[in-house]
């Protein structure tokens, strides 16, 4: 079982950046399937990046040359990068995990953490 935890959320104006980090528990995660997916309230969950554990990337095209997702399989963590940010970035994100490869963006991970809200005015 993978525990994930984000940080990092908050509030900035348009234009601004923000960097999410996700800690995961095990060491599972080396293996693993990791990414990023967002929710606005009342619409469908989203796929924003993942990368796999050979660093190996894909991404929305609303966020391609403004969020980089990265990771460090010794401290077990991944970010997101989030640059030029727009108000329609507003979301709740989570960060998530799934053994073998991601093949292509999803939004079914088999392990998701609780949340960190970003908010772009």
């Amino acid at each position: 079982h993978v525990q994930l935890v984000e940080s990092g959320g908050g509030s900035v104006q348009a234009g601004g950046s923000l960097r999410l980090s996700c800690a995961a528990s095990t060491g599972t995660f080396r293996s693993a399937c990791m990414g990023w997916i967002r929710q606005v309230s009342g619409k469908e969950r989203e796929g924003v990046a993942s990368i796999d554990s050979d660093g190996e990337t894909t991404y929305a095209d609303p966020v391609k040359g403004r969020f980089t997702i990265s990771r460090d399989t010794f401290k077990r963590t991944v970010h997101l990068e989030m640059n030029n940010l727009e108000p329609e970035d507003t979301a709740m994100y989570y960060c998530a995990a799934d053994p073998g490869r991601c093949g292509s963006l999803r939004t079914d991970f088999r392990y998701r953490g609780q949340g960190t809200q970003v908010t772009v005015s």
